[in-house]
């Protein structure tokens, strides 16, 4: 398909690989962002500024993943493209289109999926495949060296990059569950799920799907897909699913076959800690066997998987206390799995509340001892907390840090954990989850390291 001239509509990280990729093809590039900052660099990287008439002229527009499509309304160069008749397009179907002979397995769901996409991709090469991960993690797909034919990618694909593909035809397309999230950009939690179930419909006709079954929104896409005689695995850390995959306490079982058999114990793994982690695993092993990769090989990388940044990731630790990072858990439901992976916790939360509230969390505040809160939600959070729970307005990380450890320092249990679960988004206070998180790192090492010289200097 020949395309002389296009416009890049979003010049983040994805529209900033769409026009590397563009100008080493020789395409005339135009390209359009609402921040003066982040269009300077486009235009200094080869692209041309362009304009609502210039939207006309393009033989495509490729929106990336941060524009909305519909909800609450179209971005103006999307309009113009659809008023002229210019085809919509985006980075994940550009690479699709050079894809023949290779693999692709796609990842999505609102939790856990990062996490998901990094071990199945590590398991691959565990047992020496040819794999390459990318997407909405580590790099754009066309940033991705296409290989030789028969190269597996391993792609995590958000709601918003779902919302644009046509052309992706994924291998095995994997579900892991579905809580409300980015309604501000889909505008209803059923519009949600529908971006989500799109990837399923993108599949060839032989494909697998892999679907949690351990929230109702992803139970009924997998019933639906049945039904329509999908061929479909289904994962859980909660139950036992008749041809499944899934964790029986820390053993991991596939009943895939006629006799459930356990694989793996996944037992003292620190990567793999919590139910989240356990259905992540079963997810990932699930998509190795619908490969054809034999059992014994697709459980022989998960001793040696790291835990991804900022996902439950144990970042110092002195004496009885562990600090742990879960920056990345952004929204409440996203904070309940590391709130439920340890017996005392000292918790750290807040920040830029997304809608919905916190009310999900009243569940899974046992293993709490007390909460520091920081930033714009701190009252509202402490508004929903039960009034038994110590909780203390710390207003900033670098006052609630210390705050906590104390606590936990002096406290009578056995492994107290300071966890930074924030179940917010960080825009209020830092640039993105990850600033959070190296801010919380850099705080816990620096009162470790101080602990540690108080004990030398005491002898």
């Amino acid at each position: 398909m020949t395309r002389e001239r296009i416009g890049i509509l979003g010049m983040a990280r994805s529209g900033m690989a769409v026009l590397r990729d563009a100008l080493a093809q020789g395409q005339d590039c135009r390209v359009f962002d609402d921040n003066a900052i982040t269009l300077a660099e486009a235009v200094e990287a080869g692209g041309s500024k362009g304009t609502l008439d210039d939207v006309r002229t393009l033989d495509a527009l490729v929106v990336s993943p941060g524009v909305p499509l519909h909800h609450p309304a179209p971005h103006p160069v999307i309009e113009a493209a659809s008023r002229h008749g210019i085809e919509l397009t985006s980075d994940i179907d550009l690479f699709a289109e050079r894809l023949a002979g290779r693999t692709v397995i796609g990842i999505t769901g609102t939790n856990g999926k990062s996490t998901t996409t990094a071990l199945i991709h590590h398991l691959l090469v565990a047992c020496g495949r040819d794999a390459l991960m990318g997407g909405n993690i580590g790099k754009p797909v066309l940033d991705l060296d296409l290989g030789a034919p028969g190269r597996t990618f391993v792609l995590e694909l958000s709601s918003y990059q779902l919302d644009l593909a046509t052309r992706i035809a994924p291998r095995v397309a994997v579900l892991l569950n579905i809580t409300p999230d980015h309604l501000d950009r889909h505008g209803t939690f059923d519009a949600y799920i529908e971006a989500k179930r799109r990837l399923f419909t993108l599949q060839p006709e032989d494909g697998i799907a892999v679907v949690g079954v351990d929230d109702a929104p992803s139970e009924s896409i997998a019933d639906d897909l049945e039904a329509r005689g999908r061929r479909i695995i289904r994962i859980s850390a909660a139950s036992e699913p008749e041809r499944g995959v899934y964790a029986r306490g820390t053993e991991l079982v596939d009943a895939t076959g006629d006799t459930p058999c356990t694989v793996a114990d996944l037992a003292g793994i620190p990567s793999l800690e919590g139910r989240h982690n356990r259905q992540n695993a079963a997810a990932s092993y699930a998509v190795l066997r619908a490969l054809n990769v034999p059992a014994a090989d697709a459980v022989r990388g998960f001793s040696t998987f790291q835990s991804l940044p900022h996902r439950m990731a144990t970042v110092a630790s002195t004496g009885r206390v562990r600090f742990v990072d879960d920056s990345k858990a952004t929204n409440p439901e996203a904070a309940i799995p590391s709130l439920s992976s340890f017996a005392d916790i000292f918790w750290i939360a807040g920040g830029k509340p997304k809608p919905g509230g916190f009310a999900a969390l009243l569940p899974h505040l046992a293993a709490v001892r007390g909460a520091w809160l920081i930033g714009e939600a701190a009252s509202e959070i402490a508004a929903t907390l039960p009034e038994t729970l110590p909780v203390e307005s710390a207003e900033t990380l670098e006052r609630a840090v210390p705050a906590a450890f104390a606590a936990a320092r002096i406290s009578q249990t056995t492994a107290p954990v300071v966890l930074l679960a924030p179940a917010c988004a960080s825009f209020d206070q830092f640039a993105n989850y990850e600033a959070r998180g190296d801010a919380f790192a850099a705080l816990a090492r620096e009162l470790a390291a101080r602990e540690l010289a108080a004990k030398e200097l005491a002898g």
